[in-house]
């Protein structure tokens, strides 16, 4: 039995014919956002979710939360489910979506870019390790970096959850401008 508080799920295919009818929240990072998203979606990251709230709580049609995988949307929907907000994630995220051949909208040329999350973490993780597994051939204390990073990996999968990620989002890059949230809360309370 699922507690009232786990997310219910869509997929792609139902999703998409039910998608005219539906808001869609996109909780990614702006530049994820960016680089591609399911039409008509509104981009209120994760982190700025509680900013949200009050133009969420005044809309009346069903919210469709969307991320990359269906992570991020389904801890979205739980943080929603918590404060009496019904919504439903995208099994398989716009990853999924794009993987059917559904088309994303980009914007306009000159819009910001940036990595995937995902591709983010495995970089900077990456990176972490060489750099600890160089350093290490000066002092083999240096070693633990490496192993650090492969421990807080571990720890994610088990978890399913990311401190690496939750980390990279508040960079400068991944963060929105005031009028851009502003703008994105100002279209959704029009669809309320």
């Amino acid at each position: 039995m699922t507690s009232p508080l786990d997310p219910r799920t869509l997929d792609v295919d139902t999703a998409r014919t039910r998608l005219p009818g539906m808001t869609v929240i996109d909780v990614r990072t702006p530049g994820e956002y960016a680089a591609g998203h399911l039409p008509g979606a509104l981009n209120v990251p994760l982190d700025q979710l509680d900013r949200a709230l009050p133009a969420l709580r005044r809309h009346y049609g069903e919210l469709l939360v969307v991320c990359a995988s269906g992570a991020r949307s389904e801890n979205a929907c739980r943080l929603l489910a918590e404060h009496g907000i019904a919504a439903v994630t995208l099994t398989g995220g716009t990853q999924g979506w794009a993987e059917r051949g559904h088309e994303l909208d980009r914007p306009a040329s000159g819009a910001r870019r940036a990595w995937a999350m995902e591709r983010q973490v495995r970089f900077t993780a990456g990176s972490v390790v060489l750099v600890g597994l160089a350093l290490g051939l000066l002092h083999p204390a240096w070693q633990l970096l490496s192993a650090g990073i492969a421990g807080g990996l571990v720890f994610s999968a088990l978890t399913n959850t990311c401190g690496m990620a939750a980390m990279l989002s508040k960079l400068p890059h991944n963060r929105p401008r005031p009028a851009e949230l502003d703008a994105t809360l100002a279209a959704l309370a029009q669809r309320g």
